[in-house]
């Protein structure tokens, strides 16, 4: 299921707080990108304990419970996991990959709050959560009926949330310092091969790795990355340590303090730089030249000379920097690149 309208990780426990009090709601999302834990963390808000049931672990049985003989009449009996006498959170995790039975035996729960002669108490809410057929997870069809029973909330990452989130959770230094440079590696597509790829969950994972480990060499760290994130990104996480260690960030160059690695040794730390160069380009200078602060006026003047030198260094890595990218990367505003393509002669037999 796929949606024109999403909301972020900050956004979600408002809209939690208005539509699951009154209805069932299905929050959809990529694989990593914190649905489970933030729905932990509205049931804590809310005061309510949250039962999450994974759907995948469960038969239909594990729902409407065993049958029980009372006054010569058979009953079933619901798991004590959920018949329960205070208001709960029941949160149902991966809900579209559990089986069709499964999915059915949660037809009443969800839209009712009742499984056999059991009731939910007043106040529990009911969520469920569960991966995209296009995020290469195991999802199945949820069919018509149970779809019409839920709110359906689609959640997309955000770097912006999830670093604010980070800087209070002891996330590594180096996993933070990346993302505010490179906030668009936060998350990637699932691949269609078994490998690892970036979620919020991943950088979390390399930041624990990172800090059991102390002080780690660059071997420990390169298997941590390629153990944890996007190849691509594992490599470019290994370069910008290179800048760390060696204090050649794009900051230096800029300001004219240092200038483009060239020896061959650094093509790692050139390919850095320059996705880092075209991240800032994209982030700083608006889509309108005439909302352009003088800072960014300068920067824009400043990035032309910086791309003349990057071009004598590689050519490739200059066009990297100025071509449209396939990786839903930002835009480069046309002004700027108009401004290029016109000044880069003069600015070539400039430094002849």
């Amino acid at each position: 299921m796929q949606s024109a309208v999403s909301v972020t990780p900050a956004m979600l426990p408002e809209v939690l707080l208005h539509t699951a009090v009154v209805r069932p709601v299905f929050i959809w999302g990529a694989p990593g990108i914190g649905k489970s834990s933030l729905v932990r963390q509205f049931a804590q808000a809310s005061g309510l304990e949250c039962v999450s049931l994974l759907g995948t672990q469960l038969a239909p049985e594990d729902l409407i419970g065993v049958p029980q003989i009372v006054e010569g009449r058979s009953r079933f009996c619901p798991p004590e996991q959920i018949a329960r006498d205070e208001p709960y959170c029941l949160f149902l995790d991966e809900l579209n990959a559990a089986s069709a039975d499964v999915q059915k035996a949660f037809y009443s729960l969800i839209l009712d709050r009742r499984i056999g002669s059991y009731t939910l108490p007043p106040g529990s809410v009911v969520i469920g959560a569960g991966n995209r057929a296009t995020d290469q997870a195991l999802a199945r069809p949820m069919p018509s009926a149970l779809v019409n029973r839920l709110i359906h909330i689609h959640l997309q990452a955000s770097a912006a949330d999830w670093l604010e989130w980070a800087l209070h959770e002891g996330i590594h230094p180096w996993v933070v310092e990346y993302l505010t440079q490179r906030p668009d590696h936060l998350w990637s597509l699932a691949p269609k091969t078994e490998e690892p790829f970036s979620t919020p969950r991943s950088w979390h994972m390399l930041s624990d790795a990172l800090h059991s480990y102390g002080s780690a060499s660059d071997d420990q760290v390169r298997l941590l990355a390629h153990g944890t994130l996007t190849p691509r990104h594992a490599s470019a996480f290994m370069a910008y340590l290179k800048t760390i260690r060696n204090a050649s960030g794009l900051e230096t160059i800029v300001q004219g303090e240092a200038r483009w690695p060239d020896a061959p040794a650094d093509r790692d730390l050139l390919y850095f730089l320059t996705e880092t160069f075209r991240a800032r380009l994209a982030r700083d200078l608006p889509a309108d030249k005439r909302h352009a602060s003088p800072g960014a006026r300068k920067f824009a003047f400043r990035a032309k000379t910086l791309l003349v030198e990057l071009a004598e260094i590689s050519l490739e890595m200059a066009q990297l920097v100025i071509t449209e990218s396939e990786d839903d990367a930002p835009a480069l505003p046309a002004w700027f690149l108009l401004e290029a393509a016109r000044d880069m002669p003069r600015l070539v037999a400039a430094r002849r």
